[in-house]
Order: C-alpha cells, then sequence, then structure tokens
C-alpha cells in the first residue's frame, strides 16, 4: 500500500490514499494503458444508503469502451433488495419496490457484473470508493472474490485537473452532474446507474483529453521519476 503524509496527500484510488506526486504518476499509467487499447469499464450503483456494511445494492449499470469507443453492449440491471426501500432513497433514484420485485438478488448481478467487466479491464467511476465497497460488500456475502481490478476515481482526478473549480461560487462543483453541465455532458438520467456510468466514461475522455499536454511533458515525468 503506497503510504503519503496528510498534507501531500492528493485523494485516494481505489481506497488507497496517493500523494500528489504519485497520483500523477498514476494517472500517467492510467492514460498509457488507454492509448494502449486496454479496456475501460465506467460503472455506477444505486443503493438503498449509504453504508456498505449494512445497506443493499439496489442497480449497476456500466458501459465497456477503449480509445476507439464503446464495446459491445452496456450493462445494466436492477437488484431485489432483502430490505423495503425508503421513500427518501426512492425520491433520489427514483426506483421503488415494485420496479425490483422481479429483480435478480445482489449475489446474482454482482456476478454478472465481474463477468461483465473482466479481470483486465479498468474500472472508472466518480467517488469509486463508494461503489467498489458495495459491489466488494455484495461478493463477500456471495462467497465470491472481490474486485481485483485497477480502478480510477473520477472524482480525484477532476480535482487534479481542474482544481480552480474549488475557489468558484458553485456549490459541489465536483459532482458528477456539476461537471457534466460545465463540460456539456448530455445527462439523459441522473441518479440511474447505466446513464451516470456513461457520463463517468465521458468526464474520464475530458480530463484525458484536457491533460493530454500535461501527460507527456518530458519535465513533468523528470519531476515525477525524481519523486519515485
Amino acid at each position: 500500500m503506497l503510504q503519503n503524509n496528510e498534507g501531500d496527500c492528493a485523494g485516494e484510488i481505489g481506497g488507497i490514499r496517493i500523494e500528489k506526486a504519485r497520483l500523477f504518476r498514476a494517472f500517467r499509467q492510467m492514460a498509457a494503458l488507454f492509448e494502449g487499447g486496454r479496456p475501460f469499464v465506467a460503472f455506477d450503483t444505486e443503493t438503498t444508503g449509504l453504508k456498505a456494511e449494512h445497506d443493499e445494492l439496489l442497480e449497476i449499470g456500466a458501459v465497456k469502451f477503449n480509445k476507439d469507443g464503446p464495446i459491445g453492449e452496456s450493462f445494466n440491471c436492477l437488484i431485489k433488495p432483502e430490505k423495503p426501500i425508503s421513500a427518501f432513497i426512492t425520491s433520489i433514484n427514483h426506483i421503488d419496490d415494485e420496479m425490483v420485485k422481479d429483480a435478480p438478488p445482489a449475489a446474482e448481478v454482482v456476478r454478472r457484473f465481474c463477468e461483465y467487466a473482466g479481470k483486465k479491464a479498468v474500472l472508472v467511476a466518480h467517488n469509486a470508493q463508494f461503489d467498489v465497497k458495495f459491489v466488494n460488500a455484495s461478493l463477500i456475502r456471495a462467497g465470491l472474490p472481490q474486485l481485483s481490478n485497477m480502478t480510477v476515481d473520477t472524482l480525484t482526478f477532476s480535482r487534479w485537473a481542474y482544481p480552480l473549480l474549488a475557489n468558484g461560487e458553485e456549490k459541489g462543483p465536483y459532482k458528477l452532474q456539476s461537471l457534466a453541465k460545465r463540460f456539456g455532458i448530455e445527462v439523459l438520467n441522473a441518479h440511474r446507474a447505466e446513464d451516470d456510468a456513461r457520463v463517468c466514461m465521458e468526464l474520464f475522455l475530458r480530463i484525458l483529453r484536457d491533460t493530454d499536454s500535461v501527460q507527456k511533458r518530458p519535465e513533468q515525468q523528470k519531476y515525477i521519476n525524481s519523486k519515485g
């Protein structure tokens, strides 16, 4: 696990806190994998609450892509939780008990999601730690191996790529929907997993484009190597 001093922390990738120099190196690595043709899977989850320890998955949506564009069909599946869905959660994602009454259980859906993603794909999510925790919690309950894929957190990387947004008056400038609005990314169905996954993919591609010159700047690479 990577170690860091609190003042040098730039964010997290897959729950691992990463210092600024290593964050830059991690992003350059992800960009290189992308340019090399590695498949990426942007995904999102809808849940019954915020705590993976006792709340449940309601939906997983994902889209697979590489540098040439989307790969195959998207993944989207509702999940039947063990407990009734609260009115508060339904008010956010518009998923209610009637919609999931015939949906498969979480164990089946997370297994299918892992098969869809594959072990070599790089996972992409906005606030990835949240989504990964929920998927892993369901995998553990099902007696299945946890995710081992490399993971990109577009929340962390958007803060790195667009630091000046934090100085603006907009509330929640790094929320997925806020970034989509700023960059003209069309939102068709906010707070539903499949569309949020697509928006996350488009945000990731935007960050790659906007930071291309920085990724390839020789003096930046020299600095990173010196920090080792």
